[in-house]
């Protein structure tokens, strides 16, 4: 009896799974904006980016210490210390500056172009290939974001935009080599090893910029840190540097597509900035173009 029909494709399962694990990672990533805003009631932005990377790198050595995990050799060091830039030390610091003078919904529309960045990463990065047809989507689902912030008002040039789309080329950078790396490593081990590398300078920067001279921190303003730090900074990545391994850079990047929409959930909830049809019918077209982005063919080359 063939049962040839009885065993699914390979691939399927590992890109959905991928997929998945993204999607997580996107989810933890969303509420990064607002709860930036109200770190920033009680903390400086450069205290935000700086404090939040040595509190994850605490958590880092602890755990790599605890597993034991093995010391990364060679040229491992060099593809940590390019991620390291991109995720701990670029995005954080730009983001938190920019916060200061965008709305969170704002934000996470420009960043709403993280996708095809980290999809060209991908390219540059990983060797991939993506069809015409995922560029195509990939596209439709970064313009239906822009035309969203159009009509949401948000479509006002600001300074901080300009730091946002800085964020993005280094978000993608740190993505796509992380990506890279959680190939020949486990994906938390390649985050705990970004993170340790930067302690030299996160440590000592996050004592000096502290603000030893204001009132004690709210309690909002406190768990605010706390998320970017632990979730943000440090958890997320687990799900996200092994979605991006498994599923590949390009198509599981396409998750990012979904984020503004996810920080529109986080900063109604968090903040009170409120929710309308539109959001949810742009939305569900993000989610189309996902779904239609999934389906086209990614080649690797060597």
């Amino acid at each position: 009896m063939d049962k040839s029909h009885q065993a699914p494709e390979p691939p399927l399962p590992t890109e959905s799974s991928g997929l998945l694990l993204g999607f997580l990672g996107v989810t933890g990533f969303s509420v990064t904006l607002p709860a930036t805003i109200l770190a920033l009631e009680s903390f400086g932005p450069y205290f935000i980016a700086l404090g939040r990377a040595a509190l994850a790198g605490f958590c880092a050595i602890l755990i790599l210490a605890v597993t034991r995990s093995p010391i990364p050799r060679g040229r491992m060091w060099r593809d940590i210390a390019i991620a390291s830039i991109g995720v701990v030390f670029g995005f954080p610091l730009l983001t938190s500056w920019a916060m200061q003078h965008v709305p969170a919904n704002h934000g996470g529309v420009v960043l709403g172009l993280l996708p095809l960045a980290t999809a060209l990463a991908g390219v540059i990065i990983n060797a991939e290939r993506p069809s015409l047809r995922f560029w195509l989507f990939g596209i439709l689902g970064s313009v239906t974001v822009i035309v969203f912030s159009l009509l949401q008002g948000a479509g006002g040039i600001h300074v901080a935009d300009v730091a946002l789309l800085a964020a993005v080329a280094f978000a993608a950078m740190g993505y796509a080599q992380g990506a890279r790396l959680s190939q020949s490593m486990k994906s938390w081990q390649t985050i705990c090893w970004a993170l340790v590398i930067a302690l030299p300078v996160t440590l000592p920067a996050g004592l000096l910029l502290y603000p030893y001279d204001t009132p004690v921190p709210t309690l909002s303003a406190f768990n605010g840190f706390l998320y970017v730090a632990l979730i943000s900074q440090f958890a997320s990545f687990f799900a996200w540097y092994k979605g991006l391994a498994m599923g590949g850079v390009a198509r599981v990047g396409q998750m990012l597509l979904l984020q503004p929409f996810l920080t529109f959930v986080a900063a109604y909830l968090l903040l009170g900035e409120q929710i309308d049809l539109l959001t949810v019918g742009f939305a569900c077209l993000v989610v189309f173009f996902v779904a239609q982005g999934r389906k086209a063919p990614i080649r690797k080359t060597a």
